[in-house]
């Protein structure tokens, strides 16, 4: 008897082996990334950057399929109704974080629906003026928005971008009133302040930075808490009168809930493991962004200090998507 039990044992025990095996490594079909903007922007162009290498790593076809609309909700709804298999990433950026508190029904449940995997990249920002405008430093720019109360204008590629969220937060933090004057997208946002038709932006490096080196636009400070690699002689917005001040575009990868795990730590590590070579870095930083490659702990840690960010400044300077 303990002889039998024993042989089915065994037997058993192989057959569990010969099942994980034969089990096909993930992922046995093409992974589709939704990117819920145009075509362009920085989100789209990292993605656009990592996808060969992934398709590498994977062994099958990585394609970016662009779902614009609604602040990146009809992309990110997509991908969270999607079948939690790991084929489908959605990809989140710094307007995740606000939409929960200006959206007024939300499509998903941002922070059920869709799984954290690892943050990719971060896109620092510059506040940029139109020469005309006299101030040369954010202190002066502060001074010229308190004698000026709602009449300095500050442009945007739209509602929950990040250009609009940043100027939400330097306003929530200095207490400057300014108006918004959204576009549809961040090129015609800079052509807008090129030609005197608003006041700043908190423009993304890349979009502004042959302006600010033609001297066509004016550079007051960098929006992350460190100086950018691109402009090293800008000072930050913190260091420059707005204490603690930090507002940066990113970007990650989330999947659905239900998504194995195992399945999202091969994701993360696959992305890790491209984002790692010095000559992938360089393309980045050429496009204004720096890889990242946090683990899933890591980057659900970020996205919950983005929420309680952003929440609160939506909250206080009442911030809607119109």
């Amino acid at each position: 008897m303990n002889h039998l039990k024993t042989s089915l044992l065994v037997a058993g025990l192989v057959a569990s082996t010969g099942c994980l095996a034969q089990a096909p490594a993930f992922p046995s079909k093409p992974v589709r990334i939704i990117v819920p903007y145009a075509p362009g922007g920085s989100t789209d162009v990292v993605m656009r950057t990592i996808a060969p290498r992934l398709t590498e790593d994977f062994g099958q076809q990585v394609v970016v399929d662009n779902r614009p609309g609604a602040s990146s909700t009809i992309g990110l709804d997509l991908a969270a109704k999607s079948a939690p298999d790991g084929l489908t990433w959605g990809v989140p950026n710094i307007a995740f974080g606000a939409n929960p508190s200006m959206i007024k029904k939300m499509p998903f449940d941002s922070e059920k629906d869709l799984i954290p995997v690892t943050q990719v990249s971060v896109v620092s920002m510059v506040l940029v003026v139109n020469p005309s405008l006299p101030a040369r430093s954010v202190k002066e720019l502060l001074a010229l928005a308190k004698a000026r109360p709602a009449q300095l204008t500050f442009g945007s590629a739209g509602n929950a971008t990040a250009n609009h969220l940043a100027a939400g937060l330097f306003m929530q933090r200095t207490g400057a009133d300014m108006v918004h004057v959204p576009y549809k997208g961040g090129g015609p946002a800079v052509v807008s302040l090129l030609a005197g038709e608003t006041s700043l932006l908190f423009a993304t490096i890349p979009a502004a930075l042959q302006h600010i080196q033609s001297g066509r636009l004016r550079a007051l400070g960098v929006t992350r808490a460190r100086r950018a690699a691109m402009l090293p002689d800008v000072a930050t917005v913190a260091e420059s009168g707005v204490p603690g001040y930090e507002a940066i575009e990113w970007n990650g990868v989330m999947v659905p809930a239900g998504t194995p795990m195992p399945v999202v730590r091969r994701i993360r590590d696959a992305v890790a493991k491209v984002l790692a070579p010095t000559e992938m870095k360089e393309r980045l930083l050429a496009v204004g962004a720096e890889g990242v490659g946090s683990t899933p702990e890591e980057f659900s840690a970020f996205i919950r200090t983005e929420l309680a960010t952003w929440s609160k400044v939506v909250r206080e300077l009442q911030l809607s998507v119109d």
